[in-house]
């Protein structure tokens, strides 16, 4: 398998899911690659930013793990959105383990 299926949700209840998402490959990559709404990337993925904040759904927050000290302080610049599943999409690369991931974008 070289690519995996993930889907982008947005506030308003609509997704866009991609069949393609190729492993190796930052869910942001993909994201911006594909023009997911809300998935400014600024930093373009050097965890220096924020604006790539996604939710991730329940059921795959193990399988995506916890941010790092880093990526804390990214998300930090941005606790008045913050949740437990607050992720940056730029941190979360694919892999197989990954096929099917859902996060909803977080609000800019």
């Amino acid at each position: 398998m070289s690519s995996i299926k993930v889907t982008f949700a947005q506030s308003d209840g609509s997704e866009q899911t991609i069949d393609d998402a190729e492993l190796g490959r930052s869910l942001m990559e993909v994201a911006r690659e594909h023009g997911v709404p809300g998935i400014l990337a600024d930093c373009g993925g050097g965890c220096a930013c924020a604006t790539c904040h996604v939710y991730v759904d329940e059921q795959w927050r193990e399988a995506v793990g916890t941010p790092d000290e880093i990526e804390n302080e990214m998300l930090d610049m941005v606790s008045d959105l913050r949740e437990p599943n607050s992720r940056l999409s730029c941190q979360i690369k694919l892999k197989a383990e990954l096929d099917g991931i859902r996060v909803t974008v977080a609000p800019i």
